[in-house]
């Protein structure tokens, strides 16, 4: 088994041979997922934008192709990391999959992030590279890099993504005083060359912590094996085919609008991405019209818009729409979610997910009253669920406790943070989610507390 990061912690090897010989696991790394598609679905769309930007399956991948080895010709190497904080747009997807195919690990970044939280993200993962735009919705991204990259000592890559018709103030291919060289992330271009090998076992990419009482983010490590898998079986879940229209109305950079299936599962699937980089809900329900999307996600917040977006404009054309994902790591309210499956005129599907990989899901068959009032039940048979009380002993169905759980997509603990996963962690490997939940007798988790166990169970996340 090749190992992990330095600072990760592996799967013992007992389940590693479980989650391999169940079929769970099958060494596919995700780039290359998206090279067999495209060798499979070459002419068929695979991203649409919301500015009308469509690339083909070949497209795609003839740009990750090259912009993988630009990345190389530049001097990253595999194993570095790069912190990726990009809105919805196909360059979030080409940047990720490239660096990817690069084996360089990219460090997934929300776009709404800023100086505190990307520099802890470089110092934690001693990140070389920082893609991003150059100003967004104000705010100048390209500023806030030079002033991480002075402090030093890691960042030296710079990749600014610029708004149509806009140039950089940095201008390209430049130098600041601290030794940080500033690229148009456009310009990162080389011919193909063969990529360096990869293994499946190895980090594919770093997702944030949602939802923890740290001031800093906590970095969790996703391996090519386990969310492939993860994708893979939501994707199975929900009966996604290559003639699905998937919408990113969610950020790209969450676990839900990205594996939950989600961007990589309707990719390995075939079908097509439609990227909203404008989350508001006429704007959603403008590119379902206009895509003829199938299949999309909300968290409940987003959900309540939608429903007032849809009672502003009645006549809204949602036909196409056969699903409509709801949840997060937040449960809506039952009410919530019917009325928006009823508004919409599709089935309804509630997802609890969180980023270090626990996964609950009700499926297109169970009884209508299962849906609105269940996260539904875990997504693999591997997936081992606890509910256990204060005193970390499992409680009786219907009775509420603290979800733990363990799998084959539930990593095993945080990335260089032994302090945090000492609690968050047990010693045999189960995740304390800090969430509170009950199982009812069919099964299904009904998650009650999102936000953190309350005091009589053990505090939050981290001890609260």
């Amino acid at each position: 088994m090749t190992s992990m990061l330095d600072g990760c912690t592996p799967w013992p090897q007992g389940f590693v041979d479980r989650y391999w010989a169940a079929g769970h696991w099958r060494g596919t790394t995700l780039d290359s997922l998206l090279r067999g598609r495209a060798l499979s679905h070459g002419p068929r769309t695979a991203l649409v934008s919301c500015d009308g930007t469509r690339l083909t399956y070949a497209a795609l991948n003839r740009r990750v192709d090259r912009m993988a080895a630009g990345f190389r010709l530049l001097a990253l190497r595999p194993g570095q990391r790069v912190v990726v904080q990009l809105p919805n747009v196909p360059e979030f997807v080409v940047t990720v999959f490239a660096l990817m195919r690069a084996g360089v690990v990219p460090v997934v970044c929300p776009v709404t992030h800023r100086a505190a939280e990307v520099s802890h993200l470089v110092h934690v993962t001693q990140a070389v590279g920082y893609v991003g735009p150059s100003t967004y919705e104000g705010f100048d991204h390209t500023a806030m890099a030079a002033g991480i990259a002075a402090r030093g000592p890691f960042l030296r890559r710079v990749f600014t993504r610029e708004a149509p018709g806009a140039s950089s103030p940095y201008g390209g291919y430049t130098t600041d005083p601290s030794g940080c060289h500033y690229f148009p992330l456009d310009s990162v271009d080389a011919p193909p060359a063969p990529p360096p090998a990869l293994s499946a076992g190895q980090v594919a990419f770093f997702l944030l912590s949602a939802g923890t009482r740290t001031q800093s983010p906590l970095l969790v490590p996703r391996t090519h094996n386990d969310y492939a898998y993860q994708a893979a079986a939501c994707a199975e879940a929900v009966s996604l085919t290559e003639d699905d229209v998937y919408l990113a109305a969610l950020p790209a950079t969450s676990s839900f609008a990205l594996g939950s299936p989600g961007i990589i599962g309707t990719l390995s699937a075939g079908g097509t991405v439609v990227l909203a980089e404008d989350p508001d809900p006429a704007e959603c329900l403008a590119a379902i019209a206009r895509e003829r999307v199938t299949v999309t996600s909300v968290v409940p917040d987003a959900a309540r818009g939608w429903l007032d977006a849809l009672a502003a404009a009645p006549r809204a054309d949602s036909g196409s729409l056969r699903l409509v994902q709801i949840g997060g790591e937040a449960p809506p309210h039952p009410e919530t979610a019917e009325r928006l499956a009823s508004a919409l005129g599709c089935r309804l599907q509630q997802v609890f997910c969180m980023a270090e990989g626990p996964l609950t899901l009700t499926r297109p068959a169970d009884p209508d009253g299962t849906v609105p009032g269940t996260q539904g039940r875990p997504l693999s048979p591997d997936d081992e669920i606890r509910i256990v009380g204060a005193d970390g002993e499992d409680v009786p169905d219907g009775e509420p406790g603290e979800l733990l759980a363990r799998g084959p997509h539930t990593v095993r603990g945080y990335y260089r943070a032994p302090e945090h996963d000492a609690y968050a962690f047990t010693a045999d490997g189960w995740f304390r989610s800090g969430v509170l939940g009950r199982r009812t007798a069919g099964g299904e988790l009904v998650v009650t507390c999102p936000d953190g166990v309350p005091e009589r169970f053990g505090g939050g996340r981290f001890g609260g």
